[in-house]
């Protein structure tokens, strides 16, 4: 085939797609923006006790559909709740003081047609999703640290994370969602601890 005729066929051949694709990009850009996240952190409140820094938290989870269809599946889906109290320091970095870690294991299983959750090593069953959700998605006067010394002015704060572990994803589905997933379904905020009365 001579050359002449390569470059009008490719010419030709490329044409729809030179017109398809910025009316297509320009869906994609637009259904990004207008998106709503899936993770909203609606409640973080720190208070001193008698037996150490209680964190209460609640969020608004609403998983992605990729999400919902591959735990209908049989995938487990791991969340992650992490809270890391730091003291302030103007000299240096600000110190780590004490970090707590909840982890939960959400698992659909198909021959009970029930909702297994599993969190430190106990697991309960759930008849609907949205109850096992609500488990998830509040924690109140969860012990993230020990009690403060009475004397202890210094500034203190706690970093709070709340997201869904893609990591604990098989690799095919990590691969499928895209990299976009962990931005999207996780919601991250600082807050101080109150000052000893």
């Amino acid at each position: 085939m001579p050359d002449q005729r390569r470059r009008e066929l490719l010419a030709r051949s490329a044409l729809p797609w030179l017109v398809v694709l910025p009316t297509t990009l320009g869906r994609v850009a637009h259904a990004q923006v207008t998106s709503t996240r899936p993770v909203e952190l609606t409640q973080l409140r720190v208070q001193r006790g008698d037996d150490g820094l209680l964190l209460s938290y609640e969020v608004r989870l609403e998983l992605p559909r990729d999400i919902e269809l591959a735990l209908s599946k049989g995938i487990t889906v791991t969340f992650v709740a992490e809270a890391e109290l730091f003291r302030s320091r103007w000299y240096w970095m600000d110190q780590s003081r004490a970090v707590a870690t909840r982890r939960w294991r959400l698992a659909y299983q198909p021959l009970t047609r029930h909702w297994r959750l599993s969190i430190d090593g106990l697991s309960r069953p759930y008849n609907r999703l949205a109850d096992a959700l609500d488990v998830i998605r509040r924690a109140s006067q969860w012990r993230v640290a020990d009690a403060l010394p009475a004397n202890d002015n210094q500034d203190h704060y706690i970093d709070f994370s709340f997201r869904l572990d893609t990591e604990e994803l098989p690799r095919p589905l990590q691969l499928g969602l895209g990299g976009d997933l962990d931005g999207r379904v996780q919601v991250e905020r600082r807050v101080g601890v109150p000052l000893p009365r």
